[in-house]
């Protein structure tokens, strides 16, 4: 709440070279001073509210704690009930965030002694906004909300725009969590705004700013972080408050460390909280421990990450997702899905944590072979996205169906979504995010054999996962390349459908059209080829310059595409008056796979029966017509291949 200095209730105490080092936030002389003067002569009770403000900003939190209990002392004996009671609420807050609950809740009862049965005052309003709290922390957030709101009630009609602030970002952070995004937003901005305008004392404008923050962050809504994290950097600087004290250079550095600043963002998480710890801030110091923790986990330091955590979840902080990803890293795949599966439930109340939490248990429980489990986390991920329109939150759901299709055996509904996801993530920018998805993205381009496009993805991810220094990600790619690269160099035997192409008479006609002329139809031709092969779900497994060798899957797949690029040559003689005449040979055969492509008899007998052809024909071997169900011509032969000891029977197909 905040420190206001009264100023009709009691006498102001004589200006003071420390009251005006105060008013001018040079806290460190005005703690000074007013401490000598307070050695000389007993302070009076608005000097003392003016003491704890400067120990508070001069990072001396518990001389600040005992200065404001001594001024509320003061103003009892004075008989100012009022401002007694005020400084009595304050004080209940400071000993909340250290956590102190009962000391905490006989404050707040005290305060309230004070001002039972008296006219309404500001004192009213904080507490309402003290019981807000308190409603709050017991899960009531409907009477939290309702008590927040007469805080500012009374805040606007005493004229009091600390406490219409303070009432304002209550309000607004408990509609965040009850779900009401956007309307609890508007409330925060309205009490930011009013600190960016120097409405409000420097402690409540520094709450203001980082609960706006925190709110954003907690909504994956980075780009409004970013924006208020810049603004509270600039205000930190001209009221001289260094980072207020801690909290805004953790929310600074957790917007550093999203867009790929690891090291920068952990060494300025090391100094918040070692600014915290002299504070005994609990839940910020738990954000800080909680961020620091998720950081060197990308970094690839799990003993350090873990450390963190441990310490964060001693002030409060649930240490997850960050803890169960650090347990699938070090292969204890069933007690990660346990313990993700358990913050799952226990925090689904809180649909903004339930949104961090979701991605990390889609993760995992695909790793334990849970699809179920996974799909149902990802089902819950798309509902939550719909509430908010954050291009971190669409991403992450992008990413969660990627991973869930790919488990599944839909490996290009996965292509889809993690294109999705790597477009969102790039919007956010979050350059680890990309990586991570883009090694998923390769996994389901290697399910459909699209290994050179998987191999691009590989090595791209490697490269961003260099850059950000996540040195454990950028170790298991190289090792899924070495592995990747030796399964595709050691032969493997396949049954494949292979088809070649050739143009007839390319030399003459290169010849004859000159130069430049051949090539841009040798582009037109190559462009048309690779096209069509795509579209049937052919492999270009060669090109010889003037022709391909490809292979599919079935005889089907490449008659219908041997008949397509037939097709194809002749729609664009007729509608541009030439084309090259194409022959086409098809064979299927056993045949060994190897990194450089396909080999074996069959591959010979395919590439000899084209080589029989003539322009505009396409030659199949009668077998693979035959269970292509394709119709034959009538000049169905037996012929002699070059390197083949027997006849092969050939028919000729009719494409047109």
């Amino acid at each position: 709440m905040a420190a206001r200095m009264a100023t009709t209730e009691t006498a102001s105490s004589p200006p003071s070279a420390g009251r005006e080092a105060l008013e001018a936030h040079r806290w460190q002389e005005a703690f000074d001073l007013l401490t000598q003067t307070d050695r000389e002569r007993a302070l009076g009770p608005d000097d003392l509210e003016a003491l704890a403000q400067a120990a508070w900003f001069s990072a001396q939190p518990d001389l600040a704690l005992e200065a404001k209990e001594r001024a509320f002392k003061a103003q009892v004996d004075a008989g100012n009930k009022t401002r007694a009671a005020f400084l009595a609420f304050d004080i209940f807050r400071d000993y909340g965030i250290r956590r102190e609950l009962s000391v905490a809740s006989a404050w707040l009862n005290r305060g309230e002694r004070l001002i039972e049965g008296d006219q309404e005052s500001y004192a009213h309003g904080y507490q309402a906004l003290a019981r807000s709290m308190v409603a709050q922390s017991m899960g009531e957030i409907d009477l939290g909300i309702e008590l927040a709101a007469r805080a500012v009630e009374l805040g606007a009609k005493h004229g009091d725009h600390d406490l219409q602030a303070w009432g304002l970002v209550q309000q607004g952070s408990m509609l965040i969590t009850a779900g009401r995004t956007e309307e609890g937003f508007r409330l925060l901005e309205e009490a930011t705004v009013a600190a960016v305008n120097g409405e409000l004392s420097p402690f409540t404008a520094g709450v203001a700013y980082c609960q706006m923050i925190a709110a954003a962050r907690n909504t994956t809504d980075y780009r409004r972080a970013g924006e208020w994290t810049e603004a509270a950097r600039r205000w930190c600087e001209r009221q001289a408050i260094n980072g207020f004290p801690g909290v805004c250079r953790i929310h600074r550095a957790e917007i550093e460390g999203l867009q790929g600043g690891f090291e920068r963002a952990e060494q300025e998480l090391r100094q918040a909280t070692a600014e915290l710890s002299a504070y005994r801030a609990g839940p910020p110091l738990a954000d800080g421990f909680y961020a620091l923790g998720e950081i060197r986990l990308r970094m690839g330091d799990l003993e350090a990450a873990e450390d963190t955590l441990r310490q964060a979840h001693s002030l409060g902080h649930t240490p997850y997702p960050a803890l169960a990803l650090i347990r699938l890293g070090e292969g204890k795949v069933r007690a990660a899905l346990t313990a993700i599966s358990t913050a799952v439930e226990e925090l689904k109340a809180d649909q903004w944590t339930t949104v961090r939490l979701l991605p990390a248990q889609i993760e995992i429980a695909v790793a334990a072979g849970e699809v179920g489990t996974a799909r149902q986390a990802a089902e819950r991920l798309e509902e939550l996205s719909r509430t908010f329109d954050s291009p971190a939150l669409h991403a992450s759901t992008h990413g969660g169906w990627g991973r869930v299709l790919l488990a599944e055996g839909e490996p290009g509904q996965a292509i889809r979504e993690l294109r999705d996801a790597i477009r969102s993530w790039r919007e956010v920018p979050a350059p680890y995010e990309v990586a991570k998805d883009r090694v998923v993205l390769a996994a389901a381009l290697r399910e459909l054999e699209r290994d050179d496009e998987a191999e691009l993805e590989m090595k791209t991810a490697k490269a961003e996962f260099d850059g950000l220094g996540a040195v454990r990600d950028a170790g298991q790619v190289i090792e899924a390349l070495k592995a990747e690269a030796e399964r595709r160099s050691a032969p493997t035997a396949t049954h494949k459908t292979f088809l070649f192409t050739d143009i007839v008479g390319s030399t003459s006609l290169a010849e004859a059209m000159g130069d430049e002329a051949w090539e841009h139809l040798l582009r037109w031709h190559d462009d048309t080829l690779r096209s069509l092969f795509a579209r049937h779900g052919g492999e270009v497994a060669n090109s010889t310059g003037d022709g391909f060798f490809a292979a599919f899957d079935s005889p089907g797949r490449s008659i219908e595409c041997a008949f397509a690029v037939q097709r194809a040559l002749a729609e664009h003689r007729s509608t541009h008056g030439f084309a090259p005449r194409v022959r086409i040979g098809v064979h299927s055969a056993e045949a060994t796979r190897r990194e450089g492509g396909y080999s074996g008899v069959g591959v010979h007998v395919a590439a000899r029966i084209a080589a029989l052809a003539e322009g505009g024909q396409v030659l199949a071997s009668a077998s693979t017509a035959s269970a292509a169900g394709a119709a034959s011509g009538s000049d169905r032969r037996a012929v002699s291949l070059k390197g083949v000891s027997e006849p092969v029977e050939i028919v000729t197909l009719a494409w047109n």
